[in-house]
């Protein structure tokens, strides 16, 4: 029996072992606030009969160990519902797809001219980290102002959110004329986590002109020197190039307001400080917040606030 984890290597595991007539394991707590898990019996991993409490997940519910430092946000006791969606289909000839996107605008009416949210992993940053009805709560306490956003749904995430050129030229040339015109908008935020940030920001440094903003969470910035371990992922050497190329560069066509978040025990937060730094260095109006979690939906939504309403605010 092993405990599947993602705070350390390797990843399955340690085992448990029998003692006392149970089994038992010690495992140093990370450096972290909450615990995400799963308990590997005969190959398969599942969630802990024994422990009520799970998180939600595209791949299945984990279960937590939540540690008394650890506060839910405040704003999930709000009022607020998930707010109303409308479901479009994007045509894209670059990707070859049918992309589905769903079309999210807050209580209050917005204007042509309102600012628009661009999400990767759209819908379930919706149905994993609440990100509509943050939006609305956000909305009703006047901390955001009247906006869209609109939740794309991922082709090939893999590899389209790998640095990929064919992906940001489709993204910059086909999806967002097509979502501007069922959602007109002025200021246009990138979003996107892990995979999703580092195609946001790869996007927003090939095609400058095209975002105002980028609120980036636990991006995949994987470099040589540090992340070999990684190697084995289909696009490695393209993201590591990508990534390079950020550290490296001292100047920038259009800098603009970023966001970035990043959990406490997460393997790649070295590399999301070091982006912020470099970012920074070329006139990015850049911060770095870090979350006492690890590479999970809920440190994602714990970030939210007050993060992505000041990058609101620096963008608007």
């Amino acid at each position: 029996m092993l405990l599947g984890q993602e705070v350390s290597r390797p990843r399955p595991g340690p085992p448990f072992a029998w003692s006392d007539d149970a089994w038992r394991l010690t495992f140093p707590r990370p450096d972290a606030d909450r615990l995400e898990y799963l308990i590997g019996v005969d190959g398969a991993f599942v969630p802990d009969p024994a422990n009520p409490l799970h998180a939600p997940g595209p791949f299945g519910d984990k279960s937590v160990i939540e540690w008394p430092e650890y506060e839910p946000p405040a704003w999930l006791g709000s009022i607020a519902d998930a707010g109303p969606v409308e479901r479009i289909e994007v045509r894209c000839r670059r990707l070859v797809a049918r992309v589905d996107v769903l079309l999210y605008a807050t209580p209050e009416p917005p204007g042509v001219d309102a600012p628009l949210l661009v999400v990767h992993d759209g819908p379930e940053y919706a149905a994993y980290a609440g990100l509509t009805r943050f939006l609305d709560a956000m909305s009703w306490e006047e901390r955001i102002p009247p906006m869209r956003a609109a939740l794309i749904q991922p082709v090939d995430r893999n590899e389209t959110y790998s640095a990929s050129a064919l992906y940001a030229g489709a993204l910059v040339r086909e999806l967002l004329p097509q979502i501007a015109r069922r959602a007109p908008h002025g200021k246009r935020i990138g979003m996107g986590a892990s995979l999703g940030a580092l195609a946001m920001l790869h996007a927003q440094r090939r095609h400058p002109k095209t975002f105002d903003g980028l609120f980036l969470q636990s991006g995949s910035f994987f470099r040589q020197r540090s992340d070999k371990v990684e190697s084995g992922f289909g696009r490695y050497q393209r993201i590591t190039r990508f990534v390079g190329t950020v550290l490296r560069d001292t100047t920038a066509e259009r800098p603009v307001p970023v966001a970035i978040t990043c959990g406490t025990s997460e393997e790649n937060r070295p590399n999301n400080h070091a982006v912020a730094d470099a970012l920074t260095a070329h006139g990015y109006a850049a911060w770095l917040a870090e979350i006492r979690d690890g590479h999970t939906w809920t440190c994602w939504r714990d970030a939210f606030d007050p993060n992505l309403p000041a990058l609101i605010e620096a963008v608007s």
